[in-house]
Order: structure tokens, then C-alpha cells, then sequence
């Protein structure tokens, strides 16, 4: 195999070459990791080196759609046995995990081979990925600016091509907005699509979602097919799917009804870069035989920003006393970083009156888009506000949250809609910015229709294809 055919393919095609026999996947490993070596000191996107690991799963492969292909977790809950799951922060140490996560053991009867863990920002709390930890992952697009967060590493290597798909996870947007800056596919799953046992039922009262980052829709849709679905014990579940979410790609959507904002829910105007990728999307759309819209959901900002916060900042106290139990520490701020501490002690004051009161917020904005899609089938906006942001434009040190995020207040103002509605979104990479960098647009649909995204998402592969655009590191 040629150094410029391994990257150029996708996951599903390496691995029917290796089912084949034209490649072995022992191959892949070492074409994957030579990668990893020559990319990784700039890019920063591997924390945590699995090489033997992986050579060893290589060496059998599991005979699945994915069979011997190279793959890595994230750094956050992608759990495997007998490895540190750091999740960013100096403050995990010393625990590797005793047995894996019922989604990676899913990944690995899909066949891939596990080579190393990913980046993150700091319990992935910043749309960003830089943490004291780990230092800053840098785009391939442009070393200087962010790969997102905060599936930031697993953006970075696959847009690099060292992977074809990588684990990523989204509580806010920490799949689809690594795959707008890093112009990938990332699709947010239907809450409990994807499910988070064996220990856990659902982390952050419903707002996590596990899946992958990936360089094309069928890679993405593959995964899933691979991974979804119930387990015993698990305290709800995703609709059923109607069929195989491979199939979906290639089927025709049909002729849709899109309603699409180039303003945020406030009424202020996004980047001119997002507003231009959400006019010719538009126009492709249309000219694909969709109805285009301008319009929006009625979601109160305030509120949802108060719920959202009320329930990420509680999930992330409980997240850091429950480690803090079971290993006898106590969390501090010299192991913790500023941002990190003063959201750590905003949670342990969330009462539990506040906190069922923010749940009943994300049930309220649930039934508003349950309306908003019986006229609707899609939402388009941009994933982002505007393009990806130069590194170290939020200060992780700060313990003051609002002042932290206020060089990006407008930076995310879509994404945490859908984390706290439940629904699935995708956000591909359709656009790029006059200087070079990726501009993903998200598709918003109804609960449990991953199938229509992945329909229009296959359209849109085929209409304005990206498999072709490489970022400056590739390869």
C-alpha cells in the first residue's frame, strides 16, 4: 500500500481491503503510527500512545466492517481496559480503568485496531482543546489556531489523515464543532443512541452523546450502525431505527423543508464567513429541489443558558467528588485549573431545586422543537459563529467563567440546543473561509432521525463533494 492510498481512503474501504487480503491489518498499524510520529510533535493530537496494543489487536483482527482499521479514543470516557482515562485534567491520575466502556467494546468488535487516546480540553468543558495537562492540539488547517473541542485531538488526527475515524463525544457541541474546524463529519446522535454503560446510564441528565468524528458520511453512518442500541439496565433509549444507517447514505432524501438562520437566536449577525456558507448551501439545496426557508425555533437564550449551566456545572462537580471518593483524594486547585475550579464550585452550589428546574427548561425547549419540526424536517445554521478561533483565546485559568468565555460568547451559539433537546445533528464540512479554514454548516433534525441527516448528508457529499480538500498537514 502507498503512503497517499492509505490516507485517501475511508475507514470502510480499508477495511474491505484488509477482509480481502490486500492489506494486512498490521500494515494499517504501522502506516497509521508512522503518522502519528511525524505529525504528532506540531499537531499535538495523540496523549496517549497504544502501539502495542494496537499491533496486537492487528494481529487478529475482528472480522467486522471496520476490520483492522487504525482508530483512538478520546481522552474522555472512551475507557479501556487497564489505561488511564485522564479526561484532561491533572487531577485523574493513578486509575486505569477496569474493563472497558460498553461503546469501546463495541468500537473493537466493529474490528478497529485501538493506537493511543486524544486530546481534550479539561473534562471537556471549552470548545477548544487546550488544557494545563496536555498543552494546546493544533489545527492541521492552521497550526495556530484551535481544532475545536472538545473531540479536538480526534478532529486533529483525522483531518490530518493518521486515522479515518476517531471516538469523540458531545455535550455541547464536542463532536460537531471539532468537525467544523477541522472539516470533517460529526454527527450528534438522538440521546441514548449510543449507550453509556456498563456503569453509567447518562452523565449531565441526558446532554451527553457518544460517536465519532470522520472524513466521510458513510464512515460515520457505518459506526453507528455498529455501536447503537440498547443494553440491559440502560434508563431510556433511542427510537429504533427504520434500517441500517449505511443504507440511508445512498437513498434519496426526498424533497425537504429547510428552514435556515444566518443570525443567532439574539438576532445578532454571525461571521460574513458562516453567512456566506449558509447562502450557497442554501442555494445548493434548493437547486437539489428542497424548500429553503428562512426561519427559526422560538428558544428563550437566557433560559437555556441558565439551565445548561445550572446542569453542566453539577454534572461536573459530581463527575470530580465521585473520582474524589473512590480514591480517597480531595480535588484542590493546584491540580485543577482555574476555569475548571470556579465551575467546580458553582456546581456544588446548584440546589436540587435548580436542578430540576433546569431539566424541566430542556423538556420545555424539547417540546418547542418537537414544533418547530412538525413544520420543518431540517434546521440549517452554521455549527459555529464564526470560523475556527486562534489558540489561547479563552484564559483556562480564569476561576470567573463568564469572564472566560467572553472573548467567545458568540463563538458556540447553536450547538448546546440539541445537547439539551436530545435531537441529532450533523455538521459537515460545506465551506471554507477566504484564509483556508473550514466552516462546518449543522443540520438539526427530530428526535431519533439520524436516517434523514445521513440521506441529506450523502447528497450533499455527492453534490459538493470534500473528500478531495486536504488540509497544509495531510498525509
Amino acid at each position: 500500500m502507498s503512503v497517499k492510498e492509505y490516507a485517501e481512503l475511508d475507514g470502510l474501504a480499508l477495511g474491505e481491503m484488509v477482509t480481502k487480503g490486500d492489506v494486512s491489518a498490521t500494515e494499517l498499524a504501522d502506516e497509521a503510527i508512522n503518522r502519528i510520529e511525524k505529525h504528532n510533535p506540531t499537531l499535538n493530537a495523540v496523549v496517549t500512545k497504544l502501539y502495542d496494543i494496537g499491533r496486537q489487536a492487528a494481529e487478529n483482527p475482528v472480522d467486522g466492517p471496520f476490520k483492522g482499521v487504525p482508530f483512538l479514543l478520546k481522552d474522555i470516557m472512551g475507557d479501556l481496559a487497564g489505561v488511564e482515562t485522564r479526561s484532561g485534567s491533572r487531577f485523574m491520575s493513578g486509575v486505569p480503568a477496569m474493563q472497558d466502556s460498553t461503546l469501546t467494546a463495541r468500537f473493537k468488535a466493529a474490528g478497529v485496531s485501538i493506537l493511543g487516546k486524544t486530546n481534550v480540553p479539561e473534562f471537556g468543558l471549552l470548545p477548544t482543546t487546550e488544557s494545563a495537562l496536555y498543552g494546546a492540539a493544533r489545527n492541521p488547517w492552521n497550526i495556530e489556531h484551535s481544532t475545536g473541542g472538545s473531540s479536538g485531538g480526534s478532529g486533529a488526527a483525522v483531518a490530518a489523515g493518521i486515522v479515518p475515524l476517531a471516538h469523540a463525544n458531545d455535550g455541547g457541541g464536542s463532536i460537531r464543532i471539532p468537525a467544523a474546524c477541522c472539516g470533517l463529519v460529526g454527527l450528534k446522535p438522538t440521546r441514548a443512541r449510543n449507550p453509556l454503560g456498563p456503569v453509567l446510564g447518562d452523565v449531565m441528565g441526558g446532554l451527553i452523546s457518544e460517536h465519532v468524528v470522520s472524513r466521510s458520511v458513510r464512515d460515520s453512518a457505518a459506526m453507528l450502525d455498529c455501536t447503537e442500541g440498547p443494553e440491559p439496565g440502560d434508563p431510556y433509549f433511542a427510537p429504533p431505527k427504520e434500517r441500517p444507517y449505511l443504507e440511508e447514505v445512498s437513498r434519496d432524501p426526498g424533497k425537504l423543508r429547510i428552514a435556515f438562520s444566518t443570525k443567532d437566536l439574539e438576532g445578532k449577525s454571525l461571521d460574513p464567513e458562516c453567512v456566506k456558507a449558509i447562502e450557497t448551501t442554501a442555494k445548493l439545496l434548493s437547486d437539489l429541489g428542497h424548500t429553503i426557508e428562512e426561519a427559526a425555533p422560538a428558544i428563550p437564550m437566557e433560559m437555556l443558558s441558565e439551565a445548561f449551566m445550572a446542569v453542566w456545572a453539577a454534572g461536573l462537580a459530581a463527575g470530580i467528588d465521585a473520582f474524589a471518593g473512590a480514591t480517597g483524594q480531595t480535588p484542590s486547585d493546584n491540580e485543577l485549573e482555574g476555569l475548571t475550579w470556579g465551575l467546580y464550585q458553582a456546581g456544588k452550589e446548584v440546589t436540587a431545586s435548580q436542578y430540576q428546574h433546569a431539566l424541566g427548561g430542556f423538556q420545555m425547549l424539547g417540546r418547542e422543537m418537537a414544533r418547530f419540526h412538525a413544520t420543518y424536517d431540517l434546521w440549517m445554521t452554521t455549527t459555529l459563529g464564526a470560523p475556527p478561533i486562534e489558540l489561547g483565546s479563552i484564559d483556562i485559568g480564569n476561576r470567573n467563567a463568564a469572564e472566560a468565555f467572553a472573548p467567545v460568547i458568540d463563538y458556540v451559539p447553536f450547538t448546546a440546543i440539541e445537547n439539551a433537546t436530545g435531537q441529532p445533528a450533523i455538521s459537515l464540512p460545506l465551506h471554507w473561509s477566504d484564509a483556508g479554514l473550514p466552516v462546518g454548516v449543522m443540520f438539526a433534525a427530530a428526535f431519533g432521525e439520524e436516517g434523514l441527516l445521513y440521506r441529506l448528508a450523502g447528497q450533499l457529499e455527492q453534490a459538493k463533494p470534500w473528500a478531495g480538500k486536504h488540509p497544509t498537514i495531510w498525509n
